[in-house]
């Protein structure tokens, strides 16, 4: 596929350039350059995201928003409950609340105050952003040369996307003017397309309002014409550029540019013809990650759509060949990406109300078991020791001949 810009390190901090081929891409995720600030955000994201999967227990029973500890233990192994539940929901006092049902004679978990706050401010911003959440689908048909995609690859990132649960109901099916459900080829699968009177014709990748902003700045001092086909880079702090590294990326700046709502010409095996198809899969995926809440997104997850947008690369290895472009991170068994230029020190720069519901929640996750009263944090472990005594009796009681 032509030159790479990969940087496969001669020392901590310096990178040159050279060819990958595919199989050694798996050893430069292991030595490829890390971003403390991403590596800090996705360690409070690998508890973040266990955190989200119970709670959405709790609130699967809407007359009783609880479930029962034993109940988490027996799904302790899927959820990634190490240590199992108890000792989980113990760490985020912010978010749990145990308690024991005399009237069943368990223990049970809840949501405290704080958690049922953020989860009601995340479901407020999520109804009040519904039209824009119709404009995301459109973009993301609109990316598709066929204008569909499959409903389960939607169903992967409905969080991403910020989609109500019911979003098949309440954007879908309320927007048939827009969408519509049809067959698949597979049997039980459906897509999702356009209908067919929904023109996708002026529709703006961010990308292009990021130059537009750019050339249009008084201090500018960029040449307008080398900045039409380039994307906004950033490097992580402390990581130095060999001169034929900087030179291979302004060279690829300046390749021609097809943007991802744009009819592709057609695919030629040449150098620059496979050049120009990797500088527009980097596009697709650039706005794909500008269309989601958090910019950021599973790999696995958008592969799902690779197939609908023309991309004929390894995803995983289009992030790792643009480092300034998107930052790959193997946090807790699995590979996110991150729109860099979204992100400073840690958070959105432009954030939204539904990110900020999420961030919300993410503060209580980081917070642990600080900023607790000292009175209750003593009656708290003095309430686990009991338990503790109390399983270690019942266990001897269990183990003992009758």
């Amino acid at each position: 596929m032509g030159v790479k810009f990969v940087g496969i390190m001669e020392h901590p901090t310096r990178f040159s350039m050279c060819v990958r081929s595919k199989t050694t891409s798996a050893q430069y995720v292991a030595s490829r350059f890390r971003d403390p600030t991403f590596e800090k955000l996705m360690d409070n994201y690998k508890n973040l995201l266990k955190v989200i999967s119970i709670q959405d227990l709790i609130l699967a029973n809407p007359r009783n928003p609880s479930v029962s500890i034993d109940f988490l233990s027996k799904l302790s192994q899927k959820l990634h409950l190490n240590r199992g539940p108890i000792a989980f929901l113990r760490k985020f006092p912010h978010i749990f609340h145990i308690y024991y049902d005399h009237s069943k004679l368990k223990p049970f978990c809840k949501l405290t105050d704080a958690a049922l706050g953020v989860t009601r401010q995340e479901a407020v911003a999520i109804n009040a952003s519904l039209p824009v959440v119709v404009e995301r689908l459109v973009r993301i048909l609109s990316m598709s040369a066929s204008r569909m995609v499959p409903l389960r690859a939607v169903f992967k990132v409905w969080k991403e996307l910020g989609l109500p649960d019911d979003f098949e109901d309440s954007v879908i099916s309320a927007n048939s003017g827009v969408f519509q459900l049809c067959d698949g080829h597979e049997q039980n699968t459906h897509l999702l397309k356009l209908v067919d009177s929904v023109s996708s014709n002026g529709i703006r990748a961010a990308v292009e309002d990021w130059r537009v902003v750019e050339c249009c700045k008084e201090d500018c001092s960029v040449d307008r014409m080398e900045m039409q086909f380039s994307f906004k880079q950033g490097y992580p702090p402390g990581m130095r550029l060999s001169k034929n590294f900087k030179a291979k990326v302004k060279e690829w700046q300046r390749l021609p540019y097809v943007g991802p709502y744009e009819v592709p010409g057609e695919k030629k095996k040449s150098k620059a013809g496979m050049m120009a198809m990797e500088k527009r899969a980097v596009s697709i995926v650039h706005e794909f990650l500008s269309l989601t809440v958090e910019k950021m997104v599973e790999v696995e997850k958008i592969s799902q759509f690779r197939k609908w947008f023309g991309i004929d690369l390894n995803i995983r290895d289009l992030f790792l060949d643009h480092p300034g472009i998107f930052y790959l991170s193997t946090k807790g068994k699995r590979h996110t990406v991150f729109l860099r230029e979204a992100y400073e020190r840690g958070c959105l720069v432009e954030p939204n109300p539904v990110y900020d519901a999420r961030r919300r929640l993410l503060d209580l996750v980081v917070l642990g078991r600080r900023g607790l009263p000292a009175v209750n944090s003593k009656l708290q472990d003095s309430s686990s020791c009991n338990e503790d005594r109390q399983e270690e009796n019942q266990q001897r009681h269990d183990l003992s001949p009758s």
